[in-house]
């Protein structure tokens, strides 16, 4: 069983940025190249909503509607972690965020759908005040 673990969440104003990330815990490694890596939060009372993904190798990224055009997921493979830079912060983005390993290895696109992933980390509270 994978295990990942977020980290850089908090308590940020309106028009801040935060950087999130995702680290395959020690003891639980896993080919971490060879599969797309995501990011899904929850708010309070809210179904869970996807933030964005990163295709196995790189090469291609998704974003939801709602954060689009401000925020960025990258990933490092020699660290087995992936990140989330967020811009611009207003408080409908605060919510639990949570990153997620694609069930399939080398999937041919960019997996969106809570369905395609099945690792989940504990996740991370992000609160906008505003």
């Amino acid at each position: 069983q994978v295990q990942l673990v977020e980290s850089g969440g908090g308590l940020v104003q309106a028009g801040g940025s935060l950087r999130l990330s995702c680290a395959v815990a020690s003891g639980f490694t896993f080919p971490f190249s060879q599969f797309a890596m995501g990011w899904f939060r929850q708010a309070p009372g809210k179904e869970r909503e996807f933030v964005a993904a990163t295709k196995w190798d790189g090469d291609a990224s998704r974003y939801g509607d709602s954060v689009e055009g401000r925020v960025t997921i990258s990933r490092d493979n020699a660290k087995n972690t992936v990140y989330l830079q967020m811009n611009n912060l207003n408080a409908d983005d605060t919510a639990i965020y949570y990153c997620a390993k694609d069930r399939q290895r080398r999937r041919s696109y960019v997996p969106t759908s809570h369905w395609d992933f099945n690792s989940w980390g504990q996740g991370t509270q992000v609160t906008v005040s505003s």
